[in-house]
Formats: C-alpha cells, sequence, structure tokens
C-alpha cells in the first residue's frame, strides 16, 4: 500500500513538473489576480485620416500626454500600418499605453473625443461647392460609424473648408451641437497673435487678439479688442487695422489669410500648427478646464445671424464640449463682417444635397 502511494506521488510530481516545464515564459512570469473583462479606456481618442494634418494632430496629442488609447482609422491599409507600427515603436518615450490603428471603425470604439482629418483637396479650378459636395459624400461615411461606436462622444472636424464640413457633420451625426466643434480660428488666431507680438517684441502669449468667422478669406479680425497688458491698442491708435492706418497694422490679417497659402507653396502643406492647435483644444476637453478658444460652433441668433451657419466665436470648451460662448462687444462694422462670413457660409451650405 505504502509502495502504491509512493508510485502516485512520484507520477503527480513528475506530470507537475512536466506542466511546469510546457507552461509559456508569460505564465511562469505573472500570476493573474482578476480573470474580468477588462476596463475600457476612460480618455481614447480618435483621429481619422493619417495623411499630414492627421499624423501631426496624433503626434501633439500624444506628446501632450492626452490620451490612455489611441486609435487612428484611414482607408489606406498599408500607410494605416505603418503608421501605426512607427508611433507603437516609440512607445517608450510616451504615456500613453495603447496605440491601434485599423480601417474598420469599431477600433474606435469608446472614444471621448474623435479629431476628423479626412477629405479630398481642391482640385485646380474646382468651386468650392463642388470641393464641400465631395467631401460631404466621404463624411457621409465616416460621421454615422464614429456615432455607432462612440455615441457619447466630441467630434472635432478639422477637414476644409471646416466651417461647412463642421455643419454636415453636426447634421450626419445627429449630436447635439455642443458636441460638434470645428477647429475654426484658433489657428488664425494664433498666427495673428504670433504676427502682431513679432512686430511688437514680445512673446505670442503676451498679446491678446482674435480672429472670429470663417476660417478662410473672410475671416474677421477684431481690432477693437487687440491689447497687451490690458492695453487696448485701439486707444493708442484709433485707425488701427483700417486703411487710414498709417503704420499699416491692417496687413498682418492678410499675412493671416495668406499665411497657409504661402506655407503650401513652400513645403506642399500644412500640418504642425494645425496639429498642436487641435492638441491645445483637446487638451481644454479632455481635462475639463474652462478654457476659451475661437473654435467653429452653431451661431445662429447670434450677432444677427439667421441662418444654420457653423463658424469661429469664443466658445468656453470643457468635458461636455462648447458650454458656452463669449459675447464678444464688436463694433458695428466688425458685427457686419461676421455676418458676411455668415452668408458667405451660408451660400455653400444651402446648395449641399442629401445631407
Amino acid at each position: 500500500m505504502l509502495i502504491t502511494w509512493w508510485y502516485l506521488y512520484l507520477a503527480a510530481r513528475s506530470f507537475a513538473e512536466q506542466t511546469l516545464r510546457m507552461a509559456s515564459v508569460l505564465q511562469k512570469l505573472i500570476t493573474p489576480l482578476f480573470t474580468g473583462t477588462p476596463e475600457p479606456p476612460r480618455n481614447k481618442v480618435t483621429v481619422v485620416g493619417v495623411g499630414q494634418v492627421g499624423m501631426a494632430c496624433a503626434v501633439s496629442i500624444l506628446l501632450r500626454e492626452l490620451a490612455d488609447e489611441l486609435a487612428l482609422v484611414d482607408v489606406v491599409e498599408d500607410k494605416l500600418k505603418g503608421e501605426m507600427m512607427d508611433l507603437q515603436h516609440g512607445s517608450l518615450f510616451l504615456k500613453t499605453p495603447k496605440i491601434v490603428a485599423d480601417k474598420d471603425y469599431s477600433v474606435t470604439a469608446n472614444s471621448r473625443i474623435v479629431v476628423v482629418t479626412a477629405g479630398v483637396r481642391q482640385q485646380e479650378g474646382e468651386s468650392r461647392l463642388n470641393l464641400v459636395q465631395r467631401n460631404v459624400n466621404i463624411f457621409k461615411h465616416i460621421i454615422p460609424q464614429i456615432v455607432r461606436y462612440s455615441p457619447d462622444c466630441i467630434i472635432i472636424v478639422v477637414s476644409n473648408p471646416v466651417d461647412v464640413l463642421t455643419y454636415v457633420t453636426w447634421k450626419l451625426s445627429g449630436l447635439p451641437k455642443h458636441r460638434v466643434i470645428g477647429s475654426g480660428t484658433n489657428l488664425d488666431s494664433a498666427r495673428f497673435r504670433f504676427l502682431m507680438a513679432d512686430k511688437l517684441g514680445i512673446h505670442s502669449s503676451s498679446f491678446n487678439g482674435w480672429i472670429l468667422g470663417e476660417h478662410g478669406d473672410t475671416s474677421v479680425p477684431v481690432w477693437s479688442g487687440t491689447n497687451v497688458a490690458g492695453v487696448n491698442l485701439q486707444t493708442l491708435n484709433p485707425n488701427i487695422g483700417t486703411d487710414f492706418d498709417e503704420e499699416n497694422w491692417k496687413e498682418t490679417h492678410k499675412m493671416v489669410v495668406d499665411s497657409a497659402y504661402e506655407v503650401i507653396k513652400l513645403k506642399g502643406y500644412t500640418n504642425w500648427a494645425i496639429g498642436l492647435s487641435v492638441a491645445d483644444l483637446t487638451e481644454s476637453l479632455m481635462r475639463n478646464m474652462n478654457r476659451i478658444h475661437p473654435v467653429s460652433t452653431m451661431v445662429q441668433g447670434m450677432y444677427g445671424i439667421s441662418d444654420e451657419v457653423y463658424l469661429s466665436l469664443p466658445c468656453v470648451l470643457n468635458s461636455g464640449g462648447v458650454a458656452s460662448v463669449v459675447n464678444m462687444t464688436l463694433t458695428d462694422e466688425e458685427v457686419a463682417q461676421l455676418q458676411a462670413s455668415a452668408n458667405t457660409l451660408w451660400d455653400i451650405q444651402r446648395d449641399l444635397r442629401d445631407i
């Protein structure tokens, strides 16, 4: 009887040793204490479109440590996989533990913020209406899938023409207007602040000025609100920004409007500044900061604008999206320019089909 038990003991021991030898390195290294379903990400960001702008947005967001998961989506599978792998290989230097990519939008599930940079570029001689219509057809595929997998997300539209496509996104998504935001004139204002500060010999953060309205040719510089340390520049030069200004500060706004064209002419595209701008917006949203940004939002009923138009006004951004809009004290001329900007956008929107 004792011998039988001894043989059983040896057999059990042999089996245990064999099992241990067969166990993987992972099984030998890690003893799991929890086997339930992993908790979904709390601060997931998706970037749709992995072109120059999309990747600049993605890298800027990663470097500011704003996401616990980053998802990339595009239709060009090889480039998409390559960009994902390139970022994953740099994971050691980042604080985002998970970077994923797929052309299937299921990879975007549970996103808090979705940045849309996808779209087609304007062809030579092509009208803005035709360009927008082509992008509408693309957005009809993108937006419903975003909302399907992340119904509680905030969408930041970056694709141009950004104001009209933000309106299109709002219509296609069915989301409340405060959760559909266009990057708008956040970058225009940054350019304005840099150029003005550069002429004044100070840092751009020390010059306060706003560009409102369309992200484009009809944008509105708020000269009445320009100031440095609370000193209003219009009190120093009543003609600032007008045709009667002997110092020709108005040229600075022209430089803002032309700057994107200039950069595109020199390097073929713009990407770094808009990427940094979008990361700045993402931070205000993700961290519930209640900071004020000039972003594209629904302005119907404001400043005498009666149409359903998205354009940029100073907006308070927090974790819910656009919490409120600041009612700036604009001059009659600035209000007229803002209304003209809205009319320009409405002239394009009213002829759009299938939204």
